[in-house]
């Protein structure tokens, strides 16, 4: 239903498979908070999850709640306290808020800390909506040669930025990413900046390896029903050496185990897909050939480095978006995503700016 462009339309999950388009009230901001009137919104697999069975591991949708946290808007108002933006400025959302300075906030890991706001994760609403006000703080202004869609893909991007430096890329690593979708190819973009020398990428879908090749991956391979063991040594073939870096961004069990007998002794393997709570996987194969397993969860303090190297043309990710929607056609777009076609689907929020 088109509503009128002076009310609030958002994309609310009710409760497992019950998503609507509906107003909600223009909010008003507080006096650290800046309002927004959104423009380029990224669907994820998370929202299309909650929408699906309405929850994601402890996290279950009890009332409705807005999608939506890969976004980028326009200040339309600022609260009493804030000073570094002003209405006009175009701004890159980053979803996570600490509500409290906590001792991981202190320590500057600010998202493990336990109650922080995060977009579209219940109880806490998301973004996909015509307004929506923000902590002032992580709203990070763009420039001008930045386009509101680079700003919403920063979100993602920002994954791979805290996946590869907790993994350790540096010049000249030899580096496995495990899937191909959204966040696997922007490891590859964010391995290959940080000076991977060579990165090997996995999927079943050739359309998606071919979409890591255009984004810079070296080697591919599609995995069809081989063991684990029979992937990694695939993976070993084409790189010509086992990798020291294993990112893992599927979550499927086979492909963890995968991950861990592929990385050579002494690497590092990140988990950064997460798939059924409990997983059956050869630790002692990692153990005892010190292979370190290191978890990551979202991210922190990327949003400053994301936004410079986009301004400064050092990677490109504009060829990660496949699909654009106005807001008014959501549930179209939330069943693009859901059949996996494409790599990221936009939604355009702003009815008078539908521009990338």
């Amino acid at each position: 239903a088109m509503a009128a462009s002076g009310q609030n339309v958002a994309v609310v999950v009710h409760r497992a498979g019950d998503l609507r388009l509906e107003n909600r009230p223009i909010p008003e901001p507080g006096p650290n908070e800046v309002l927004l009137r959104m423009h380029s919104v990224g669907i994820c697999g998370s929202d299309v999850h909650y929408w699906q069975h309405g929850r994601i591991g402890d996290f279950v949708v009890k009332e409705p709640m807005v999608l939506g946290h890969e976004a980028s808007g326009t200040v339309v108002k600022v609260g009493s306290g804030v000073t570094h933006l002003k209405p006009g400025d175009r701004v890159a959302i980053e979803p996570g808020v600490p509500r409290e300075m906590d001792e991981f906030c202190k320590t500057g890991r600010y998202n493990l800390s336990p109650t922080i706001f995060f977009c579209a994760t219940p109880p806490d609403d998301g973004n996909l909506c015509r307004y929506y006000k923000h902590s002032a703080s992580y709203c990070y202004k763009l420039p001008d040669n930045v386009t509101f869609e680079e700003g919403a893909l920063i979100e993602p991007l920002s994954v791979g930025i805290h996946a590869c430096k907790r993994a350790g890329v540096t010049l000249g690593s030899k580096v496995f990413v495990s899937g191909s979708g959204p966040i696997g190819l922007v490891n590859v973009i964010v391995a290959k900046m940080m000076g991977a020398a060579s990165v090997v990428i996995t999927d079943i879908s050739a359309s998606r390896l071919q979409k890591a090749k255009e984004v810079g991956a070296d080697f591919t391979v599609q995995v069809k029903n081989e063991t684990p063991q029979e992937v990694a040594s695939k993976v070993e073939s084409v790189l010509g050496c086992m990798p020291e870096i294993t990112v893992e961004c599927t979550g499927v069990q086979t492909c963890i185990q995968a991950g861990i007998y592929a990385t050579r002794s002494g690497g590092t393997l990140v988990l950064v897909g997460l798939g059924p709570e409990m997983v059956t996987v050869p630790i002692v194969n990692a153990a005892v050939r010190e292979v370190d397993i290191r978890g990551i969860f979202r991210y922190c303090n990327t949003w400053p480095v994301a936004i410079a190297l986009l301004a400064s043309k050092r990677i490109n990710i504009k060829p990660l978006v496949t699909h654009r929607f106005p807001l008014e056609k959501a549930l179209e777009a939330f069943e693009t995503t859901k059949r996996g076609e494409g790599v990221k689907v936009m939604l355009k929020c702003d009815p008078t700016d539908q521009s990338p």
